[in-house]
């Protein structure tokens, strides 16, 4: 077969055509690459042989009221590898564990995080002692990947003195950094756990540097400095002012020592400030950072006393009569008492309501008493009937109204609501429609027991109202500018009436009389409340002084404390602490004082009367 010369010269085109066409296109991607995206080739390169190595930020110092450091940074050290390969850092680990003891803790730990960030350093021990990181100096050239660096490590001088509320730091965990809010973390970075560390970690984490090692294509290290990319420096977070008063923190630590179990809240009445807040036992934080022992982990989980749990701000207890400030200020909102109304059954040891019969603390009675005397002597046989005034569906709805269904607002994380009921549908699901009578429930919650337990945050809130204007600020840790919530609308005359009234329950005829300081001025409110039937009895009381002028609220609670003049004692140290006043048992030991007695919270029943059935 031959072809027309013009066949072949229209295919030699055609050729060439195509020639020019592959040319082209050749030279105009060597003309991208090399030139118009030679920067990016040019960092994917540089970025093969460079490895970031996080710098950790600083976290910013928490100061007390006094500019006292309650959370600082100390330096420590971090040991990483640097691998390319997961079967390379198993194989790493295994000779490391030839010069320093790995446990199997240590090695599936670094494997999890090799999994989640494998561009990163895999930290091996985020808090390394500093024997170790000696013997790892001395075999650096053994191990060429490994990484040690110098960084800022979390430090509470005060350790368990703050557990209550500072929180601590550790390692973030595999479902925080799976949650919305830590969406720009990363594996092996530390943050806040609780307490104030938590609440504002945002804050108080810092800006995360950068510093660039070189390395070959096995990812050892070849080149630490003179890079050709510049670190960039972590910018430390601002420091964090708080309400704490830390010399009065202490002072709670030590009165509360090993031997009580239960809290403590004082408060600035007209800020919300926090001056102190104490849980105890607590524990130390500083065992927290870096990683927990696991000994320490099981002895704090394993102890009956329950240290990791927040007995000011999680526990919820019956008040109590402590509770009684509640039902006084209810009845004069609503115009059903004022402070000269009596009872029309005087108290003479008991009260029968129905079937039943309901005793007062004092079986020998306290007689006809006003408002302000029923509140000085916790009379039951008072409360009782004025509960049964103010009714349940208004019992319940003005506590509402007070907020007591609520949490404070302390600006904590896990701050526990207390248990309080919406209405009276409450009872018919609980203990079905036939299964309970409002008279005999009124009776319980207007002495602080039944449906009803609160949380000390709560009650100090409350207190603090009467202590100002009856307006309260959620208890503030933090300092901020305090914004004021009407709790109650009672006059200033009607005011000054209810804290005159808790003045007397610290006078020799009081509940708390053994508490009374000269000069210190100490108006509260005890409360003995029932935990159970075989355990001792929880002791309340939340006080103000000076009770004219009250410049703290301080709210104890002490588990099984027997009575609340028992915590009226601690608190009259903590308020006369506080005001620079001299406290007789910083002098000798504290013990029962003359004019200390039962308030009156619990229901004990003595043998009835004929024809009456006793009930718990």
């Amino acid at each position: 077969m031959s072809f027309h010369p013009n066949d072949i010269a229209r295919r030699a085109r055609i050729g060439a055509i195509l020639i020019v066409v592959l040319m082209t296109v050749l030279l105009s991607g060597f003309f991208n690459t090399q030139v118009l995206q030679h920067e990016r080739y040019a960092l994917q390169s540089e970025e093969n042989r460079l490895r970031e190595v996080p710098l950790p930020a600083p976290r910013g110092i928490i100061y007390d009221r006094k500019n006292n450091v309650i959370a600082e940074n100390l330096p420590a050290y971090t040991v990483s590898l640097l691998s390319a390969t997961e079967s390379a850092l198993k194989a790493e680990l295994a000779r490391l564990g030839t010069v320093i003891q790995l446990t199997p803790g240590d090695m599936q730990g670094a494997l999890k995080r090799f999994r989640r960030e494998p561009n990163r350093p895999t930290v091996i021990f985020p808090d390394a002692a500093i024997d170790v990181v000696a013997v790892l100096e001395e075999h650096r050239i053994d191990f060429p990947s490994l990484i040690i660096q110098s960084v800022p490590k979390r430090y509470y001088p005060d350790g368990e003195v703050v557990s209550a509320f500072v929180g601590y730091t550790s390692e973030i965990s595999e479902s925080e950094l799976n949650s919305e809010r830590f969406r720009n973390y990363k594996m092996g970075q530390q943050v806040g756990k609780g307490g104030l560390e938590r609440q504002y970690e945002e804050i108080l984490h810092g800006t995360e540097g950068m510093r660039f090692v070189e390395v070959d294509a096995r990812g050892r290290v070849v080149n630490e400095a003179g890079v050709a990319r510049p670190d960039l420096v972590p910018r430390p977070a601002p420091p964090m002012l708080t309400n704490i008063d830390m010399d009065l923190q202490r002072y709670v630590a030590s009165v509360f020592s090993d031997t009580l179990m239960g809290g403590v809240i004082a408060l600035d009445p007209k800020t919300g400030g926090v001056l102190a807040i104490h849980s105890g036992p607590g524990y130390d934080p500083n065992r927290f950072t870096g990683g927990i022992p696991q000994d320490y982990w099981t002895e704090l989980n394993t102890n009956p006393k329950k240290p990791l749990y927040n007995k000011a701000t999680q526990g919820t207890y019956p008040p109590g009569s402590s509770w009684k400030l509640v039902d006084a200020v209810i009845a004069l909102e609503n115009g059903i008492a004022d402070f000269t109304t009596r009872m029309p059954q005087a108290c003479n040891g008991g009260f029968a309501y129905g079937n039943a019969y309901f005793r007062c603390w004092d079986p020998r009675g306290h007689g006809s008493r006003d408002l302000s005397g029923a509140i000085e002597k916790s009379c039951n046989v008072y409360f009782y009937q004025l509960g049964l005034r103010i009714g349940l569906s208004r019992m319940i709805a003005g506590g509402i109204k007070l907020g007591m269904n609520e949490r404070s607002g302390l600006d904590l994380p896990n701050e526990k609501a207390p248990r309080f009921p919406y209405g009276l549908d409450y009872f018919n699901k609980r203990y079905g429609p036939r299964g309970w009578t409002p008279g005999s429930t009124v009776i319980n919650m207007a002495i602080g027991q039944g449906e009803n337990s609160q949380t000390l945050a709560s009650m100090a809130r409350f207190y603090s109202a009467i202590a100002s204007d009856g307006t309260a600020a959620p208890p503030s840790i933090a300092r901020v500018t305090p914004k004021r919530e009407r709790v109650f609308s009672l006059t200033p005359e009607q005011i000054q009436k209810l804290r005159e009234a808790l003045g007397r329950v610290v006078s020799p005829t009081g509940t708390a009389g053994g508490s009374a300081v000269p000069g210190l001025f100490l108006g509260g409110k005890t409360g003995t409340a029932q935990s159970g039937k075989t355990t001792p009895d929880h002791a309340w009381f939340i006080g103000m002084a000076p009770v004219h002028d009250p410049r703290i609220v301080v709210a104890v609670m002490i588990e099984y404390g027997g009575h609340g003049w028992q915590a009226a004692r601690v608190a009259s140290r903590v308020a006369a602490k506080y005001l620079n006043i001299p406290h007789p048992a910083d002098r000798a030991p504290m013990g029962p004082a003359i004019g200390d007695a039962n308030d009156g919270s619990v229901l004990a029943t003595p043998v009835p009367p004929a024809g009456i059935t006793a009930t718990p």
